[in-house]
């Protein structure tokens, strides 16, 4: 009880465990965090958030995350989509040899939809965001769809092919996909991203560590300059010493400006403020 104190003089978001159906009809779970004073006259904006991994999942536990931007006036969502662990081997193989097309899209757009029918949300401000694999879907989504006015990617897979020759889990791509990129570089250029960015219109943050083995920051400068060049519009952090981790065990002063970074982008484009950009 060593917050005790703190607790009693601080009104936290409210989460509550709920139950959505994909379009195939299969039952999706998530958790609905709400704002402590969520107004009963007027919609609040919404953030969808997609966990890595793939095969990972989210619980009912404490996340400061998901908690700090509810804090801030946003609904937040945050899913356990096919692909996801927890469910048994079966539910999480959806995510086998394609991160991009199978049903895990399908479960994610269900979760904007039942966003976008709470009747404290505003449809027509969703964000979305994501690290590792949830940077990759974040990535995916806008380039397949504008429904989200906003999106922060972290830690992304961009490049599926780049990054199998350059990260430390890029050897493993034989099994997770049954090829590699030299074997049928097509097929990798469909399922990546990247190829996608002459789709995309809704304004995206990139966030990166410097010091990623997991996703090198490589990918997050593909992405950059590639929308850059095509005239989208996208801004870049690089976060100097930190690793794919840095949300979770980064310096905490870098954690307090990661966090600053990802409410300066969803107030700028979701509540339409026009925010100082964060430093230090």
């Amino acid at each position: 009880r060593s917050n005790s104190d703190f607790l009693q003089s601080t009104l936290l978001p409210k989460t509550k465990e709920v139950w959505f159906r994909s379009s195939d009809g299969t039952r999706i779970q998530g958790w609905l965090v709400t704002p402590p004073t969520m107004s009963k006259s007027r919609k609040h904006p919404a953030i969808l958030q997609i966990h890595g991994g793939p095969v990972c999942q989210y619980g009912f536990t404490f996340f400061h995350e998901m908690l700090f931007l509810a804090s801030q006036g946003y609904v937040v969502l945050y899913t356990n989509p096919r692909g996801s662990s927890g469910r048994g081997e079966a539910f999480a193989s959806f995510v086998l040899n394609d991160w991009a097309t199978g049903p895990g899209f399908e479960d994610l757009m269900a979760a904007a939809d039942y966003l976008e029918a709470h009747p404290r949300v505003d449809g027509s401000r969703l964000g979305v965001t994501g690290g590792s694999y949830g940077g990759f879907m974040t990535n995916w989504i806008i380039g397949h769809t504008d429904r989200f006015r906003a999106a922060v990617t972290q830690r992304s897979v961009v490049n599926l092919g780049s990054m199998a020759g350059s990260t430390s889990g890029g050897f493993d791509h034989g099994r997770s996909f049954g090829r590699y990129p030299w074997t049928e570089p097509e097929w990798y250029a469909r399922i990546s991203p990247l190829t996608y960015v002459s789709e995309m219109k809704t304004p995206l943050l990139i966030i990166h560590s410097e010091n990623d083995f997991n996703t090198k920051m490589e990918q997050a400068e593909q992405l950059f300059t590639t929308m850059k060049l095509q005239g989208k519009t996208v801004e870049m952090v690089r976060f100097p010493d930190e690793c794919h981790g840095l949300s979770r065990n980064g310096r905490p002063d870098r954690r307090v400006a990661r966090l600053k970074w990802i409410h300066y982008w969803f107030d700028r484009y979701l509540k339409g403020s026009r925010p100082a950009p964060p430093r230090g």
